[in-house]
């Protein structure tokens, strides 16, 4: 099933789109409400805030006075922690017994506050963050809760920072506008990206990719978006990945590239990496058959050398390549080589754009860009290889040795 966590600071018009997602048919799972059932009387989680707070922390009708437990942790870190420490892992089971119930192909929307502050991203297929200028989300609090600009001040500062919130977004809202005006960009989020993506996701395919090879001038977002990636794949299993790379164009700054975010994981051998097919998929990155091997380069010619597994996104929203590869094979070494090369000499990244951008130009008119691949080949093994090996043989570059897999 598709996993979107869903977040915004407060007065944001989170709620707002909470709702209108579930009326489009996702599995909705709140976080707020899931607090509240979680402290009912009766249950362990209100026995544990008992004993932590105080039978002070209760109404007269047995159940958590939320006014009384709210100034006691306000503005006390320990006292905060504490709280956290019994009602968020509760929270968190209780939702995964609703995901756990929901249909394979449904997308199950968690709508969590903090879900920055608690570090959950990696856990989701995308996070859309609701976002709204703090001057904005000043204004409604004043006017629809009632608060003085001190009360609502102190609301915000308690959440993590719009830019951290944004920093963690794979999908960015903007309700600075109208109601009518975000309901429309959920509309355009439901039907142009998070339905394709469930049925991609379901079907256990990648998402379709048309037009032909496009470069474009580097975005200094793409690094941003690499590091949320690699994240979510270095979390889908642990135990398998040693690490997970940004490579390709999109990693060098400077350079003019499709918008195709490439990432390398490595493995300790191609068992690891056939084992790790399906937590790729359930990631959003389905094995693509019939590529297992990169094509061989100078001075290391053996076929058995440049293995690998290659997986590609699901979502129609992020073209992404995932190149699974053994530490320490050619392939492997390859790519990192070429990316740092690349990084470091001005004059070998401008040859590169511009035989790049040739190609780009001839192949313009192909539905896809295999073509345009193939005919790169050539360039690395004549012009490549030979200069980037003198380089890494003068600066004495190594690639980075990995720990072990955590077991």
């Amino acid at each position: 099933m598709l996993k979107i966590g869903l977040t915004g600071g407060i007065a944001s018009g989170k709620s707002v789109v909470a709702a209108r997602l579930r009326s489009r048919g996702a599995v909705l799972v709140d976080a707020d409400a899931l607090a509240r059932e979680v402290v009912a009387p009766g249950t362990q989680g209100l026995g544990r805030i008992v004993a932590e707070f105080g039978d002070g922390m209760l109404g007269g009708d047995g159940r958590l006075d939320r006014a009384k437990l709210g100034a006691a942790v306000f503005g006390d870190a320990g006292r905060l922690a504490a709280l956290n420490a019994i009602v968020h892992p509760l929270v968190r089971a209780r939702a995964a017994e609703i995901t756990a119930a929901a249909a394979g192909d449904a997308v199950v929307v968690q709508d969590i506050p903090l879900l920055v502050e608690t570090g959950q991203g990696n856990g989701f297929h995308l996070v859309v963050v609701v976002d709204a200028p703090d001057d904005v989300r000043l204004q409604r609090m004043r006017a629809n809760r009632g608060m003085s600009e001190d009360e609502a001040r102190s609301r915000m500062a308690a959440q993590a920072t719009r830019e951290d919130r944004l920093a963690a977004a794979d999908v960015v809202l903007d309700n600075s506008g109208s109601v009518e005006e975000l309901l429309e960009q959920v509309d355009r989020l439901w039907d142009g990206r998070l339905a394709p993506f469930a049925r991609n996701l379901a079907a256990g395919r990648r998402a379709p990719r048309n037009g032909g090879p496009v470069l474009v001038e580097h975005r200094t977002e793409w690094k941003q978006q690499a590091a949320r990636l690699a994240a979510r794949l270095g979390a889908a299993a642990p135990e398998l990945i040693l690490a997970v790379d940004h490579i390709g164009s999109t990693s060098v700054p400077g350079l003019a590239a499709k918008d195709v975010i490439d990432l390398q994981v490595a493995v300790g051998d191609l068992a690891d990496a056939g084992a790790l097919a399906p937590s790729l998929a359930d990631a959003g990155f389905p094995l693509v058959p019939g590529i297992g091997q990169d094509t061989p380069k100078p001075l290391h010619p053996d076929p058995a050398l440049w293995q690998k597994k290659f997986h590609a996104s699901a979502d129609p929203g992020r073209p992404v390549n995932v190149h699974v590869r053994a530490a320490g094979s050619a392939g492997w070494r390859f790519a990192l080589m070429f990316r740092d090369w690349l990084r470091s000499d001005a004059e070998a990244r401008s040859l590169y754009e511009e035989h790049k951008k040739a190609l780009a130009e001839h192949f313009a008119g192909d539905a896809d860009t295999d073509a345009y691949a193939a005919a790169k080949e050539p360039w690395f093994a004549e012009a490549a290889w030979p200069r980037m090996s003198a380089w890494a043989g003068a600066t004495g570059w190594e690639p980075p040795s990995y720990p072990p897999a955590r077991l």
